[in-house]
């Protein structure tokens, strides 16, 4: 494994841009090293923005993703993370799963009136 990685390095890999990593080091999630005007990031930053990634992709806020991280540098370490992150995760697809109540409510809404217009069509001799 590397010992360093440049900027141009991470979005290659992870496919994001330069912006996208230096919004992280200004959210305060990545702490790349710093030669002159080069970011210079570590294996652990490298695996940290792996992780952050991986949590946009689930729908963690940037707060949500500061939190978990925060409380894995602090006591009680990989086991609070752990269990903030269980808890999150519950939370998330209870959200996700009321949305999907609240599509399948739209849907059926839509198709309701959907058909309600087009018996009003035929009652008046309108085709579709």
């Amino acid at each position: 494994m590397k010992k360093y990685y440049s900027i141009t390095e991470l979005t290659r890999e992870f496919g994001v841009s330069t912006r996208t990593l230096r919004f992280y080091e200004d959210e305060g999630l990545l702490h790349p090293e710093r030669r002159g005007r080069t970011r210079l990031y570590r294996a652990a930053d490298r695996h940290l923005l792996q992780e952050i990634l991986r949590g946009r992709r689930i729908g963690f806020t940037v707060a949500e993703i500061r939190e978990i991280i925060h409380v894995y540098k602090e006591p009680p370490g990989e086991i609070g993370q752990l269990k903030l992150m269980m808890k999150k995760i519950d939370e998330k697809r209870d959200e996700l799963r009321q949305k999907r109540r609240d599509i399948d409510e739209t849907l059926a809404e839509l198709d309701n009136a959907e058909e309600t217009c087009l018996t009003r069509m035929v009652e008046i001799g309108v085709g579709t």
